[in-house]
């Protein structure tokens, strides 16, 4: 069987709205005749057309672009131990079947509840299995782009529906929005109520879990019947790594 790759992930790019912005220093390849010219002795003129290798330098922070959130990031302890990092998750939770739940009609600041969920998994003819990568569609980042106040028209998750996801076995999860949980500026609102400021992310100081944040492309893809292969990259103590997840479907 053909199958086809969907890139879910955004570009990390200059200029790019982020908490941390990246910055991408381009050393082209008359750059590189001269720079690694100097390390290795060798006049720039004296390589293939004057040319050598092109680098880019990249200053950026482990939350920037798509990213996969580990437990430490969470908070130092989870559920009772010490907080794992991205270095120390276990590869086989990033590989497993996908399912997208579509909220892309919700609001800025609205809360999917666990009750949301149950409805849209009945609506799409699913039942959630332990390992599966359950993706939360709002098209945040496809609508709006890259812009300062984008985290502030997004939806987001709860506690509540983020614990509902856990006690079906899923152990990663993810959001084509900057945020798991909703805007901060909902959320500030609400603790003057008495609410807990970043309620989906703290859960993961209780129970293990991680999160995929920044995906994109989730309107390409089907409710259900295809992979996900969500890798992070390797950061030694890191509390995220940036990943490049794609959706594999079998045609």
């Amino acid at each position: 069987m053909a199958k086809r790759f969907i890139d879910l992930a955004v570009a990390i790019k200059n200029n790019s709205y982020e908490p941390v912005p990246p910055v991408i220093e381009y050393r082209d390849h008359d750059m590189g005749a001269i720079s690694f010219g100097k390390k290795y002795n060798i006049k720039p003129e004296d390589f293939k057309n004057g040319q050598y290798c092109a680098v880019e330098q990249i200053n950026l922070g482990t939350h920037s672009g798509t990213h996969v959130d580990a437990p430490w990031h969470y908070g130092p302890q989870s559920g009772g131990k010490k907080a794992r990092t991205i270095d120390e998750m276990p590869l086989d939770w990033f590989f497993h079947d996908g399912v997208v739940l579509d909220f892309s009609s919700r609001g800025a600041g609205e809360r999917i509840e666990a009750e949301d969920l149950q409805q849209e998994v009945k609506r799409i003819g699913y039942t959630i299995k332990p390992m599966d990568i359950v993706l939360i569609r709002t098209d945040n980042l496809r609508k709006y782009g890259a812009q300062p106040d984008n985290w502030d028209l997004q939806p987001g998750m709860t506690r509540g529906s983020t614990l509902w996801l856990i006690e079906q076995g899923v152990k990663v999860m993810g959001i084509d929005a900057y945020s798991w949980d909703r805007p901060s500026k909902f959320m500030r609102e609400e603790m003057k109520q008495g609410a807990q400021f970043w309620e989906a992310h703290y859960l993961g100081q209780d129970i293990e879990y991680c999160h995929i944040e920044k995906l994109y492309n989730l309107h390409l893809l089907p409710p259900f019947g295809f992979t996900v292969a969500a890798f992070p990259v390797k950061i030694e103590k890191g509390s995220a790594g940036w990943a490049r997840p794609v959706a594999i479907i079998e045609d």
